[in-house]
């Protein structure tokens, strides 16, 4: 039976808090795999295979880099951000309706507001080598605090590549993570879990997103209007 189909409100509180909680605050990441079974997995896949089919994704944008340095040498995933409400996303809603669900139970126990989620940045690596050189998610304090990554791949093995391997801060082990379908990713999105996209040589589809510290968040607007209105009266 999928996860979701059978557990009732209690059991999610209880996997969010004696698992989910304790993991991210004692390794900074957690995955659980079969998170909505293959029907309501299944069509959450679709509903990208679609979106990707239909010319939906643009090539993914990248937040600065040095001179001469191209966009793909460093990123080579297609995205496109969605609220679930586009027509032909019901899915999606679905999944996010169940992410809400799950982090409200452990924003309770975790340090900071967690009140805001992005929209849902659904990404494909497209088969050719394609992947994204290490980074952290949240190096300056922009009020991303949780990383969700849900993945979609059916059939994935070791001879497609596309993993995705955590750095934790201060150890000396690496974590990899294969991007298998149904399988729910999350870490923190700060400097404690730098990460990587290994070389994708099938296509690779997953859907990211982020829950914000509201005070982070706040702080992080400020500065940007302090800035923003420095730069236009110099």
């Amino acid at each position: 039976m999928p996860f979701i189909e059978h557990v009732s409100d209690q059991d999610l509180e209880r996997l969010a808090l004696d698992r989910v909680v304790p993991a991210l605050l004692d390794q900074g990441f957690y995955h659980l795999d079969g998170l909505l079974g293959e029907l309501a997995g299944g069509a959450v896949r679709d509903q990208v295979a679609e979106l990707h089919r239909a010319g939906a994704l643009q090539d993914g944008r990248l937040a600065s880099s040095a001179p001469g340095i191209h966009r793909s040498s460093i990123r080579g995933d297609k995205i496109a951000w969605v609220s679930g409400s586009e027509r032909g996303c019901d899915a999606v809603s679905f999944l996010l309706g169940i992410l809400d669900r799950l982090i409200s139970v452990c924003a309770g126990r975790l340090a900071g507001k967690i009140r805001e989620r992005s929209k849902a940045m659904v990404a494909c690596y497209p088969g050719n080598g394609a992947g994204y050189v290490k980074h952290v998610d949240n190096p300056n304090g922009d009020g991303r605090c949780i990383t969700c990554i849900y993945y979609l791949n059916k059939k994935w093995n070791h001879t497609h590549g596309g993993v995705l391997r955590i750095f934790p801060e201060g150890k000396s082990y690496v974590i990899d993570i294969q991007p298998l379908f149904d399988r729910l990713l999350l870490f923190w999105s700060d400097r404690r879990n730098p990460h990587e996209v290994q070389p994708s040589y099938s296509t690779r589809y997953a859907i990211t997103v982020w829950y914000f510290n509201s005070e982070e968040r706040a702080e992080a607007k400020r500065r940007f209007r302090k800035q923003t209105a420095s730069s236009s009266s110099s």
